[in-house]
């Protein structure tokens, strides 16, 4: 038993806890938990806990099934705040193994590890920072209605309404004290919209705290009588849900996107990367935005009096947020990074950063060159001039993600071929459910025809 086991056995006898749930996530991100009791942890420790991965999403077929979540002691977190009357509770997550005890290729956690270990290869290490908006609503209504959000709130607003205001106090305070750092919070631009932005740190872990992150918002908004939707886009004329995300490449403790004889202080190895995001922007953009509903977001209808930076069209720009990827202004040399801003808040984090690292370290093997970048607003040129700058859209709906990232050899072999095949699978299986779906919209517009 190494040492990390070992603080986390003496941790659960010297805190008193009493449940101790290990989580991992299927391919679409979502949330899987098994809890245990502390005395069967050791044993849980040297030969993981067997589970049906059959009866997870992405994870295996029936005739080879048998799985195994193996607890990583690294990512031990105590939970206080959910403690109550029985004491307080914990989480780890786990390593998904087969019974012979190599990785499962189905594993999000082992794509991401995949990609992580060929960036070490050529001496980098990648870090993320990511920005999270999501909703704060009454209720989740099952009918498919409009929910109501908690405030009529808007940028910045340091809103009156109590719920809203306390709600990010005590959401960030419940992320700090379970180690997550938190950089910045506030009201976003639609009623009831949230922000929070975590410190940025190794992609794995960050990750990690997106999935925790969820669990901890839901459970917050839940104490506080109301709900959290990471929706990508749940209300029709107010902008949608991203997790504009900055990203960086470290060798040692160099950040390797900064050149101070540069104008604009980017290396040779920033601006590939940055190529490389663009290149194959539209190759990936189904596991960026994986929902039928991510592309109303970022294909947004005009709204009026509205901001709305949904990075539709394929360019990079300096300080730019109509832009794909945008590179912020900064002040240190280590705070040099760009920021991909396609990305909506229900992504699953461990594909969605795979598949980033390996469009970016594609443009950086092949040395790919860096167009110009866009100055203007993207969003107010006609076609006819995005299309003479040499603008690509992103996919417009998930019929077209689906079909660009068929085609494409860099997300198979950064997801794997087991991966890739379900994602595909599942996307084509929701797009057609979706398509053959009479919305009250057709109803309102063509009932009396």
């Amino acid at each position: 038993m190494d040492r990390q086991q070992e603080f986390v056995l003496r941790t659960l006898e010297e805190r008193d806890i009493r449940f101790v749930r290990l989580w991992f996530t299927d391919v679409l991100g979502t949330l899987k938990s098994v809890s245990v009791a502390p005395a069967e942890l050791e044993a849980a420790f040297a030969e993981g806990i067997g589970f049906d991965g059959s009866a997870i999403e992405g994870f295996a077929r029936v005739h080879e099934s048998d799985m195994v979540a193996m607890p990583d002691p690294t990512t031990f977190q105590v939970f206080p705040f959910e403690g109550g009357t029985s004491g307080e509770s914990a989480r780890m997550f786990c390593d998904i193994l087969m019974p012979d005890g190599t990785p499962s290729w189905a594993d999000p956690r082992h794509v991401l590890r995949r990609a992580l270990s060929r960036a070490a290869e050529r001496g980098f290490t990648f870090y993320t920072h990511p920005e999270i908006e999501f909703f704060l609503l009454r209720d989740l209504p099952g009918d498919g209605s409009e929910p109501v959000p908690v405030d009529a709130g808007g940028y910045f607003d340091h809103t009156t309404h109590e719920v809203a205001r306390d709600f990010r106090r005590q959401a960030v305070l419940a992320l700090e004290r379970i180690g997550i750092s938190v950089e910045y919070s506030h009201h976003e631009v639609a009623p009831g919209q949230q922000e929070i932005d975590l410190r940025y740190a190794d992609a794995l872990t960050t990750a990690d705290n997106i999935m925790t992150f969820r669990h901890v918002v839901k459970e917050v908004a839940l104490s506080h009588g109301v709900r959290a939707s990471f929706m990508p886009k749940p209300f029709t004329d107010e902008p949608g849900s991203g997790m504009h995300t900055h990203l960086s490449l470290f060798e040692g403790e160099r950040n390797a996107f900064h050149d101070p004889d540069d104008p604009m202080k980017l290396s040779k190895v920033a601006r590939a990367f940055i190529a490389g995001l663009l290149v194959h922007a539209r190759e990936y953009t189904a596991v960026t935005n994986q929902w039928a509903n991510s592309y109303k977001r970022l294909f947004p209808q005009q709204l009026a009096e509205k901001i709305t930076e949904s990075p539709a069209y394929v360019c990079w720009g300096m300080l730019n947020r109509s832009a794909l990827v945008r590179v912020p202004a900064y002040g240190k040399p280590n705070s040099a990074r760009v920021e991909i801003r396609s990305l909506d808040s229900a992504c699953n984090p461990y594909l969605a950063f795979a598949v980033m690292l390996g469009a970016g370290l594609a443009g950086v093997e092949n040395g790919y060159e860096l167009p110009p970048g866009a100055e203007d607003d993207v969003w107010a040129l006609s076609p006819a001039e995005r299309k003479a700058a040499g603008y690509e859209p992103l996919p417009e709906n998930l019929s077209e993600a689906i079909a660009v990232m068929s085609h494409s050899e860099l997300v198979a072999d950064v997801l794997g071929e087991h991966v890739f095949d379900y994602v595909l699978r599942n996307k084509r299986t929701e797009w057609e459910q979706y398509r053959r779906e009479v919305t009250p919209y057709e109803r309102r517009r063509y009932l009396s025809l």
